[in-house]
């Protein structure tokens, strides 16, 4: 972890993001006694969740649907 003055980070803000998006993480100073400001690290996207029934009731499945399945196998597997 590499810390950075402001002015370093905004004079070097597209290489910092750049170094960010690869792990890198920062922390920034601020002022003469360096007081540490903020802390930059890679954006982790959080896996969701999938909702079960989420599709119910908008979906309508023929109740003939299975019954031509032989028709859609002929179709596939006869080249």
């Amino acid at each position: 972890m590499q810390t950075v003055q402001v002015g370093q980070f905004k004079t070097n803000f597209s290489d910092i993001l750049k170094r960010v998006s690869s792990g890198e993480e920062f922390i920034i100073e601020y002022g003469k006694r360096h007081t540490k400001v903020a802390k930059i690290v890679p954006y982790k996207e959080e896996p969701k969740q999938r909702v079960f029934g989420q599709l119910k009731g908008k979906l309508d499945i023929p109740t003939d649907f299975n019954n031509n399945f032989q028709e859609v196998e002929d179709l596939f597997y006869s080249v």
